[in-house]
Parts: C-alpha cells; structure tokens; sequence
C-alpha cells in the first residue's frame, strides 16, 4: 500500500473543478435622527452598509461590501479585509450567516460567498467607497412579512431606494434562507443574503448579548430597549423590558441629563 507521502506526492488537485470563493458582510448599526421636539426622543433606525460598484458586472449597482479569497488566508480574514478596503470601516467582530453556493448566484462563474453579519457603533462610521467600490452609504432598513407570506425588503438612502421581494426557502438550525422574486436593483444574490443575515441577527438579539454591541459601555434602560425594539420591529412594554433584562445589567451611579427631560440612570452591561 502506499504511504500518505507517496500520495500527495501523485495526487493532482488541478483533476477537480474548483470554485472561486468569496465574503460578503451585511454590517448593520443603529442610527437616530435628532428630534426638534425635546420631549420626544431620537427615532433609531436600523441601518446597513452598502456600497455601489464600480466595475462590472452589476456597475453601478448597489452591493454588501465584499470579494475574493487571497491566498494564505482565511475567509474571515477576507470578509474584514474587503470591508475595510471597500469602506474604510473595519467591525470589531464578524458572525457567520451561511454558504451560498447557487451555480449561477453570479454571472463570471462558479463563485461560492460566505456571507457574515457584523455591528458597527454608530462613532466609528466614517465611510468612503474605496479599492472598486464608487460609494459606501448607509441605508435605513425595513424588512417584514405580508399577508401574503412575501418577504419585503425596502433599503432607503436619501432619494434612492431598493425594493426586493423574497420567499421564505428553509429554516434549518436557527438560519432562514431566502429564494429571490425581486432583486430590487441589488446586485448578485445580496437580497437573499441580507435578509438572512436580518433573520438570523433578530434571532441573536432575543438573547440580549448582541444588543449590547450596539452600545457604548454605559447606557439608559431606554435606549438598550430602544435598540432590541429597532432590531427586532416590535414593541416591548418598558416595566416587561426592566424585567427581561434584570438579569444582564447593573446599575452604575451616573445620571445623563438632557434638555427638558428627568435625570436618567445609567447601567451597564453585568460582568
């Protein structure tokens, strides 16, 4: 029988089809929009980046920041590098959202993206379409369910808006997966990969621990319930939400005082 070194030494990789492979990352952060009325508070949004790109194919369509796999890295490494390149902000973490590995899901080729979901804090945004992107801007997002069992989602920035309409294909260990009616002007398969990287970060934020990314270390009661509220596209009841998260945060004897409104305490996420 022949040694293990005898057949690497005659095994030829070049005798398989080999797909190329890429990352795609969907960074979502909470963005607010000041309100003129002191005794309101700031409306959040949940927001995406997206850029446009700048070569083709799909030029000048609207894009998750992403690309190829270099040599002697890996694909997370990739997924980071690209976003940075792309937009010049760079996630502290990434989380895996799932494979898309559809034969045709891009017109050059046999390409596999490996797609991951990432928080950004809204002081770390500075981004700028960079490397062959020709803009980076972030889009408000909303994502719901007809009566009809649709998925729509809506991606909105300034004048510009994406529409695309997705069926529901899968639900297999807590990851859904998205069949594409309607691209919406989005390039590639990114409906599909937006809207579960949407699924599966709502899923992650019914456990608390995500929303805490989207924080800086001290914060209100108000805006952490503001925040999984935005995530999530539901309305929690504010003595239910001090209950809920009784558990996951301390109290800190700092106040934050703002015009027209009561002192209110600040907490902090419980080690």
């Amino acid at each position: 029988m022949d040694s293990e070194k005898d057949f690497l030494e005659n095994y030829k990789l070049s005798d398989y089809e080999r797909p190329s492979v890429t990352a795609d990352v969907a960074a979502f952060m909470i963005g607010s929009e000041d309100s003129s009325n002191y005794r309101r508070n700031p409306e959040n949004k949940l927001m995406l980046l997206l850029i446009k790109r700048g070569r083709h194919p799909f030029k000048d369509k609207w894009a998750l920041p992403g690309g190829f796999l270099n040599k002697g890295e890996t694909i997370e490494e990739c997924a980071l590098r690209e976003i940075e390149e792309e937009t010049s902000v760079l996630p502290v973490s990434i989380m895996p959202v799932g494979t898309f590995s559809e034969p045709e899901r891009d017109p050059r080729g046999w390409i596999i993206s490996n797609a991951y979901v990432s928080i950004i804090s809204e002081e770390s945004v500075k981004q700028v379409g960079r490397d062959d992107a020709s803009d980076a801007q972030w889009f408000s997002v909303s994502f719901d369910r007809s009566d009809s069992g649709e998925y729509h989602l809506v991606l909105s920035c300034g004048d510009i808006e994406l529409r695309a309409r997705l069926a529901e294909e899968k639900t297999s260990f807590g990851r859904t997966r998205f069949r594409i009616i309607e691209s919406g002007g989005l390039a590639f398969d990114h409906a599909a990969i937006i809207s579960a990287a949407l699924t599966a970060l709502r899923a992650e934020a019914r456990n608390y621990d995500t929303i805490f990314d989207f924080l800086p270390e001290k914060f209100t009661l108000t805006s952490l319930q503001k925040v999984q509220e935005t995530i999530m596209n539901i309305n929690i009841l504010p003595a239910n939400f001090r209950r809920m998260v009784s558990g996951y945060v301390e109290e800190t004897d700092e106040f934050v005082r703002g015009e027209g409104h009561r002192p209110a305490k600040l907490y902090r996420r419980k080690s």
